[in-house]
């Protein structure tokens, strides 16, 4: 089952299928152009809320306490983009993981990963709730008890562990296209998915080969222009 990409109003895409994979995203690299989506503590926030782990009133309580508090705003900023790192190769090596004895490098990768979600795991004092959300729906919380912006990860660490836990790095990939390093969990039966967005990258992938294909064919014969015949004028 293909998980369909969904694009939040604010510009955030999700094609990950896994939260913490579509958190990485955010340091996007996309048709050859990166850009970092997390510029500031709003754009962190608002990212939170767009992929459903934040609320909207806490968002704006959060946002409006960023702006009173600029040098903590500003640290968990910081440390989102921390992790965000540490959590970046094993996307890359994500297939390599998951087989033994792959390496030192990839071991490092590993445990480094490993290291920042117990670091996380370790402050992340509060009380977890179940509340029910806009749409009616029950969903999971944190409250975070003391600093203001402790939590903020929590949602993200606990998804990456769940993916550790379970397995499930041999099925997370890197697009196929060369110019784009978005990242997705291969949720295919035959694992076969090669595209972060069949409707974006893939769909350009599918007119390049034609254009290919339309250079690479021999070009017909012309044929040659039909003699006129000679008409004779009657006296």
């Amino acid at each position: 089952m293909r998980t369909p990409t969904r694009r939040d109003p604010s510009g955030f895409v999700f094609v990950g299928g896994r939260l913490w994979l579509d958190f990485v995203n955010t340091d996007d690299e996309h048709h050859g152009r990166r850009a970092d989506l997390l510029v500031d503590f709003d754009a962190w926030t608002r990212w939170l809320e767009a992929a459903g782990a934040l609320d909207a009133e806490r968002g704006v309580f959060l946002r409006r306490r960023g702006e009173s508090q600029p040098m903590g705003a500003t640290a968990a900023l910081v440390d989102a983009r921390r992790v965000r790192a540490a959590l970046r190769p094993l996307t890359e090596r994500g297939a390599a993981l998951e087989r033994a004895h792959e390496g030192a490098a990839s071991e490092r990768s590993r445990e480094g990963a490993v290291a920042e979600l117990n670091r996380v795991l370790a402050r992340s004092a509060g009380t977890r709730r179940i509340e029910a959300g806009a749409d009616g729906r029950f969903v999971r919380s944190f409250v975070a008890g003391g600093d203001a912006f402790a939590g903020l990860l929590l949602p993200i660490v606990e998804s990456a562990g769940d993916s550790l836990v379970a397995g499930d790095l041999g099925r997370v990939r890197r697009c196929a296209a060369a110019d784009c390093a978005r990242a997705y969990l291969d949720a295919t039966r035959n694992r076969s998915r090669r595209w972060c967005d069949m409707a974006d990258c893939g769909n350009r992938a599918t007119a390049a080969r034609h254009r290919r294909r339309a250079a690479d064919a021999p070009t017909p014969p012309r044929r040659p222009a039909p003699t006129p015949r000679s008409t004779r004028v009657r006296s």
